[in-house]
């Protein structure tokens, strides 16, 4: 198959939706299908993988992603081309699958990889929530309708998008994970760093912005570092929130075990999990948490919020600790892990096996069924159309 994956922004920006793109392209390529991936602005970023389609946009100040109502006629015409579009967000990408694709018979499929009724509230604070959430219940049950398939990364966020109004079907598949790259690892030196090997490691990674609620996490920590000596604190990433959590943890008890490592290469990943104790976020707007999900398959336990995505990754009580989102419990859980050496060890053992369900292997050969679906039925669609206007034509001409 020939297949167009739409994304509002891709490489040099990094996040979790442009790791799972860019793998499951690998993958789906692997398997003998041809993948072009058409996103908007970064002309003149030097692509290292074959078949990235740019069409000029207008950045969005610093976000990382470009405004444009329409692709480059080159990248038209080449979409125009695929036996299926996969859209992996329902704003531009999916407006523009419709707009290109959808005239032409060609299948579209929409992932839904975002909390947008959680990122409203987090980057437009003064517009009511209400708003926000009627605005989305106006726009995605249509969008979801004109679409020939919805995929939800988790259960939870099927449920989201139930309440959202959304009636369509919907196929739960899991962002997919190169679980190699996370499992049998070569820890980064301790030393390297200036810490000891008596030192509990915590350690976050992800963007450093509002919507993942990290100044619950500092504050949470604080209380920790009190209760249990050498722990400390890493959070690998960058982000707008950056200045604001750095004032935050300058202020704290704890600020000297608080470690703001920036960003860091996706291949050196694995090396700073293995180095570690444990993986703590509270972020409540995570869909399907790839960081979440690959330190698992680093044997590390996590310590999270209950919300949907975290939630549908980690058993409470056996790969980690599931709180509410209240500092006084997400505290109490995240001093328990750190004073038990041995606990850790079991829930990080009952992570690494639970990470298994999430493999690229095994969420591609999914996916792939799933297009063979869609464009088989699309094709059916087709067909009994044409037959359709054929047996009117016939019926038009012999009563003439």
């Amino acid at each position: 198959m020939r297949i167009g994956m739409m994304t509002d922004t891709y490489k040099p920006y990094i996040s979790g939706i442009t790791n799972y793109i860019a793998l499951n392209k690998r993958y789906l390529e692997a398997a003998g299908h041809e993948v072009f991936i058409f996103t908007l602005g970064d002309l003149d970023y030097k692509d290292d993988e074959s078949n990235i389609i740019r069409s000029p946009g207008m950045p969005l100040g610093e976000t990382g992603f470009y405004l444009n109502v329409q692709y480059s006629p080159e990248a038209k015409k080449l979409l125009q081309s695929m036996d299926l579009v996969h859209a992996h967000h329902p704003f531009l990408s999916g407006l523009l699958a419709l707009r290109y694709c959808r005239p032409r018979g060609i299948p579209v499929i929409f992932t839904n990889h975002t909390r947008y009724d959680l990122y409203a509230q987090a980057y437009l604070p003064l517009l009511p929530e209400e708003i926000s959430d009627t605005m989305l219940e106006t726009y995605m049950p249509p969008f979801c309708d004109a679409v020939n398939m919805v995929i939800s990364p988790s259960p939870g966020m099927e449920k989201i998008l139930r309440q959202l109004q959304v009636k369509s079907h919907v196929e739960v598949i899991p962002n997919g994970v190169d679980m190699h790259l996370f499992q049998d690892l070569t820890p980064l030196e301790r030393a390297d760093f200036n810490f000891s090997n008596d030192d509990i490691l915590l350690i976050y990674a992800g963007r450093l912005a509002p919507e993942k609620n990290l100044d619950l996490l500092l504050k949470a920590f604080n209380g920790v570092a009190q209760a249990v000596p050498h722990t400390r604190l890493l959070l690998l990433g960058d982000g707008p929130s950056r200045e604001k959590l750095a004032e935050q943890a300058r202020q704290s008890k704890a600020a000297e075990r608080i470690h703001f490592v920036g960003m860091v290469d996706y291949e050196k990943m694995p090396g700073y999990l293995a180095m570690c104790d444990a993986f703590v976020t509270a972020s409540v707007t995570e869909v399907h948490p790839l960081s979440v999900i690959e330190a698992m398959g680093a044997s590390l336990p996590i310590v999270g919020i209950e919300s949907p995505g975290v939630g549908d990754s980690v058993e409470d009580g056996v790969s980690g600790f599931l709180s509410d989102n209240d500092l006084a419990t997400f505290t109490a859980k995240l001093t328990r892990l750190c004073l038990d050496r041995d606990l850790r060890l079991r829930m990080g053992s009952a992570a690494r096996e639970a990470s298994t369900r999430y493999a690229i292997e095994r969420t591609t050969t999914s996916m792939i069924a799933l297009y063979e679906k869609v464009v088989e039925d699309a094709y059916l669609f087709h067909e009994d159309h044409e037959m359709t206007l054929r047996k009117l034509l016939d019926r038009i001409l012999a009563n003439d």
